[in-house]
């Protein structure tokens, strides 16, 4: 398959009829680790919001179980595609994913901003640093998987473009960006984490790659200095390096689509295996479109915000 081959396929496609199969493209096929890196940068803008990392700090997930919590993250918003979102098993892994985090009360603006980093980081990372930037086309099924995982979820006010994700993103960030040590104590976890996947001799220098893609505010915010400009010159120019040879690439066939891979889980994994412990011993609930079988005569009534996905993080 031709470099380029998908990218024509996807700019004749729909994204209000098709964008989940243009987001399986992005995720499986054009960018699986520009969108991978994407998404881990968003898990360490959440904690730039104190009220967001005080809440992760005193569950102490990261600390106890961190490669398991990040696996989780990642594999319950496969789940929910995988197969479709209205699919049988998208609304379970949607329910599934509900009951962890309706454990806890969380401002439906918090629900909102976790979910804009899943679709703006992303976005920004492969425009970044990815073998080309994302078309209209890719750019609003990122902004339409979010918004039906917002809704899945029960959050209210979910955005339906881009745009609009983005703005609210920038607007949060500004208003609720501070330090707070709890800030450092869950990123310095989530960078142990993603350094932890390398040898131990290289992992110091895997956090401090890390941080040289970061921007300053949240730097700040997180209560780490920049590091140096040369540092930060150079990890920018191997990034583009690294996008300029795969563009040389041929695309990656249909058959061979590129799936998450669960440090936590080298033998598979199943829906009943992520999350918490303690998550099967809280109730199922119907999503905000379905109705209890016992309820089918009641009017409905709104749901209030479930939690939001940090606790998955």
């Amino acid at each position: 398959m031709g470099r380029y081959s998908r990218l024509r396929r996807i700019r004749q496609m729909d994204p209000q009829q098709d964008f989940e199969q243009i987001y399986r493209w992005i995720t499986h096929y054009e960018f699986p680790r520009d969108y991978l890196h994407g998404t881990s940068i968003a898990f360490l803008r959440d904690y730039g919001v104190p009220r967001i990392s005080r809440l992760l700090d005193r569950t102490q997930e990261f600390e106890r179980a961190g490669q398991k919590r990040y696996d989780d993250t990642v594999l319950l918003t496969y789940e929910m595609v995988r197969e479709g979102m209205d699919s049988e098993h998208g609304r379970a892994a949607a329910r599934h994913l509900n009951r962890i985090h309706g454990r806890y009360r969380i401002p439906n603006e918090d629900f909102l901003y976790v979910l804009a980093t899943t679709v703006v980081g992303p976005k920004r990372w492969i425009d970044r640093f990815g073998w080309r930037r994302l078309s209209a086309q890719e750019t609003e099924s990122l902004a339409l998987v979010g918004r039906r995982m917002g809704e899945m979820m029960g959050i209210s006010g979910v955005p339906d473009t881009y745009a609009a994700f983005e703005r609210f993103h920038d607007d949060y960030e500004r208003e609720m960006f501070a330090y707070d040590p709890a800030n450092r104590r869950v990123a310095a976890a989530t960078l142990r984490i993603l350094a932890s996947w390398y040898p131990a001799p290289v992992r110091r220098a895997a956090s401090r790659i890390v941080l040289a893609v970061l921007d300053e505010p949240l730097l700040k915010a997180l209560g780490f200095r920049p590091e140096p400009r040369r540092l930060r010159a150079a990890v920018h120019r191997v990034f583009r390096t690294r996008a300029a040879l795969i563009r040389l690439l041929p695309g990656r066939p249909e058959r061979f689509p590129r799936k998450p891979k669960a440090r936590t889980y080298p033998f598979g994994w199943t829906l009943d295996d992520l999350g918490p412990h303690w998550a099967h011993s809280r109730p199922l609930a119907p999503l905000q479109d379905e109705t209890p079988p016992e309820r089918a005569s009641a009017p409905a009534q709104p749901s209030a915000p479930r939690a939001p996905r940090e606790e998955a993080r």
